[in-house]
């Protein structure tokens, strides 16, 4: 695993208008009995951790794809992407996580549901899938969406990084508002719900360079005899039986 040297910031201050604004919606969220993602303040009060060179993080991507490839289109519907700024022009995005075992969680075995007992997985969904190791080259300022930070931005992890898919396109407003409201920051940096044991990031095409990353390694197949076991090992931890 790989420790992340990271620098905390802040960028504004809160209002206490916001503050209580913010109260409200969460109040109004309970009271509701379904939880669901506000919408972002005018101001988001946001701190910054810093990714500094030589660091080294893994993406699980389509084989089509190279491991430093932006996503340019509005294919696709996750968390953070796809986006659009205030141009209505696609932000190109990269997802990648710290260990493997984090970028799998967070693409192949995203959806393997919360239930007990083993569960069969195809490795059909494996195939034409690969993970690449990317160097970091260039300091990164990401937003940071750990739950201290949360707090002072206002919204629960609950509400943000925690939700089910249905709130995708609200918590996609909000990785928007941030991109709008702090022009500095280069992409959000946050704990995965799939592997709480690891951090996932999301760059901002439009403000990393092509240099600020760099493949180290050719990409390895997923079934691949020198990566196959680890996938068969992830398998396992999580109740998972790999079949034909």
């Amino acid at each position: 695993m790989c420790w992340i040297p990271i620098q905390s910031a802040c960028s504004q201050r809160p209002t206490r208008n916001g503050s209580v604004l913010s109260m409200a919606r969460r109040e109004t969220s309970v009271a509701s009995g379904a939880l669901s993602t506000p919408k972002p303040p005018e101001k988001i009060l946001l701190h910054t951790v810093t990714i500094k060179p030589g660091v080294v993080l893994h993406r699980v991507h389509k084989a089509e794809y190279a491991g430093t490839a932006f996503n340019p289109s509005l294919r696709g519907s996750a968390r953070f992407s796809p986006l659009l700024d205030d141009n209505g022009d696609v932000i190109p995005t990269l997802y990648a996580a710290y260990t493997f075992d984090g970028a799998a969680m967070e693409t192949v075995f995203h959806d393997v549901p919360f239930t007990p007992g083993p569960k069969s997985f195809p490795r059909s969904r494996l195939l034409k899938r690969q993970c690449s190791r990317i160097e970091v080259t260039q300091r990164l300022v990401l937003a940071d969406l750990t739950s201290k930070s949360l707090r002072a931005m206002g919204i629960k992890r609950n509400e943000l990084i925690d939700t089910e898919a249905d709130q995708y396109p609200a918590t996609r407003e909000w990785a928007r508002a941030i991109h709008a409201q702090h022009p500095d920051v280069q992409g959000l940096f946050w704990v995965s719900r799939q592997d709480d044991t690891d951090r996932a990031l999301i760059l901002f095409g439009d403000r990393v360079s092509p240099e600020a990353i760099r493949q180290v390694e050719e990409p390895l197949d997923l079934t691949d005899r020198r990566l196959f076991p680890s996938v068969l090992m992830l398998a396992d931890r999580i109740g998972v039986n790999v079949v034909p």
